[in-house]
């Protein structure tokens, strides 16, 4: 098994169903805003089933910071595991980060970019060996209005826990962020990287808000490795990761492959370690996360794949075959389709 943690927030799913609202030119009947308003909380409603770690804020709307003080938020979520000792100026700079984006922003400023990580691969995955000669990978971060020290993170810990002849380049995808901090200190920190190793990272900046799907195609169309890595830039790469994946495309090119996910905490970071799972997907087809299949435990052997119907949205892909079952569907505007569309391609 290989191991990736995700950040899990709600910052991409509210982005995206506001831009839907936003490209709408005509005048619109209450009765047509009480349905997309209904189809709204319907999506939210179904997160909050999927992605329970962050249930107790998804509904709620942020009142604006002038409003009240950061003391009459000493119960938000936020502040229930961490954050006690601070001061009530830097309680109102936190807490108004993490309205801002959906998880401890204050504290991931805090924390340094090479952070040791448990290894929480089974015990079998650390005895495994492979093939000297794997296919180079390209791995891809989408972004829009992440914290700079979250998408830095990624990039360091692709970095440093990729072994070096695998990971041919990194490739960012700015879909069209408004946040200053991701312009000139984020070219920064690139082109200190490139100085170092040439053309290493690459950066791909649209003119306009594409969204979740689009922005995965457009970093594809830059790959030049074999395969090619596609996740959220709100990720940290465990120890060990990258072989597995590659050995399997390797073996079969038509594979298409999701990690074995944990999670970062959203308001402490802290790793909570998540069961290995299958996704599947119900009759109104959203992801499921399922238990895996009586065949995979009757191999007693945590380190053998588990097959899967559908996949969460970030995935590993051989580069030619991505484009032969016709990639992701550009016409998708919101997150939550994708995942199950490509298991049907595949």
């Amino acid at each position: 098994m290989t191991n990736i943690i995700c950040l899990l927030y709600v910052g991409w799913v509210t982005n995206y169903i506001a831009s839907v609202y936003v490209k709408v030119q005509e005048p619109i009947s209450e009765k047509k805003l009480e349905e997309d308003k209904g189809d709204t909380l319907r999506i939210i409603e179904r997160l909050d089933h999927l992605e329970n770690v962050i249930k107790q804020h998804i509904q709620e709307a942020p009142p604006k910071p002038e409003e009240k003080p950061a003391e009459a938020f000493s119960d938000s979520s936020l502040f229930a595991h961490w954050g006690q000792d601070l001061s009530p100026e830097n309680r109102r700079i936190a807490l108004k980060q993490f309205q801002y984006y959906g998880y401890n922003a204050y504290l991931s400023d805090r924390l340094p970019l090479d952070r040791p990580l448990p290894d929480l691969r089974p015990n079998g995955c650390r005895n495994l060996t492979f093939p000297d000669r794997l296919p180079e990978v390209s791995i891809v971060f989408i972004f829009v209005n992440e914290a700079l020290s979250v998408i830095l993170r990624s990039i360091h810990s692709a970095i440093d826990r990729t072994p070096a002849h695998l990971l041919k380049e990194i490739i960012l995808v700015d879909d069209n962020s408004n946040n200053e901090e991701l312009k000139e200190k984020l070219k920064k920190y690139i082109d200190e990287v490139n100085a170092q190793k040439p053309g290493f990272i690459k950066v791909v900046r649209h003119s306009k808000q594409e969204g979740l799907i689009r922005s995965r195609v457009s970093g594809w169309r830059v790959a030049t490795a074999p395969v090619v890595a596609l996740f959220d830039a709100h990720v940290e790469f465990n120890v060990g990761w990258a072989e597995p994946v590659l050995a399997r495309i390797k073996e079969n090119r038509k594979r298409v492959i999701s990690p074995s996910f944990d999670n970062i905490k959203y308001d402490n970071f802290e790793i909570e370690e998540y069961p290995l799972s299958a996704q599947g997907f119900d009759w109104e087809l959203w992801c499921r996360y399922l238990n895996p299949p009586k065949s995979w435990w009757k191999l007693e052997n945590t380190t053998a794949p588990i097959r899967s119907p559908a996949l969460i949205g970030c995935f590993i892909v051989d580069r030619e075959y991505f484009q032969e079952i016709g990639l992701l569907d550009e016409g998708m505007e919101v997150y939550g389709g994708e995942n199950v569309e490509l298991g049907i391609r595949v």
